[in-house]
């Protein structure tokens, strides 16, 4: 395939922290986040294949020990396959790291671009 593919977290401008029940998550501990899930996005090959792109956008709850609690698509790529790949990617990561205060939610963009 002659297209370069780029996949891309949108990591410190489209972060949109969700306040814990007592306390805001610091932005060091949200940009972690993001990257750790950057580190593991990829372009499923379906999405290659017809051309799909587009921005989904994920609500990621971690538990207060690291581990994933929930993670809920809150903005739709358009695309069915990246959505179900957005959804995943959280547990590709495994176990993050603790978020001080207790559980924490954080918001991410998650983009893919043919180019």
């Amino acid at each position: 395939m002659s297209k370069k593919i780029f996949a891309s977290l949108i990591a410190a401008a489209g972060i949109a922290a969700i306040s814990t029940p007592a306390f805001a998550q610091s932005a060091d501990w949200q940009r972690t986040v993001a990257k750790l899930v950057a580190s593991k996005q990829t372009y499923p090959r379906a999405a290659q294949m017809r051309g799909d792109e587009g921005t989904a956008k994920v609500k990621l709850t971690v538990s207060a020990d690291g581990s994933v609690a929930n993670v809920e698509l809150v903005a739709p790529s358009g695309s069915s396959v990246l959505d179900r790949e957005a959804l995943a990617l959280p547990a590709k990561v495994g176990k993050f790291p603790a978020p001080a205060g207790g559980p924490a939610s954080v918001v991410l963009p998650l983009t893919w671009k043919l180019m």
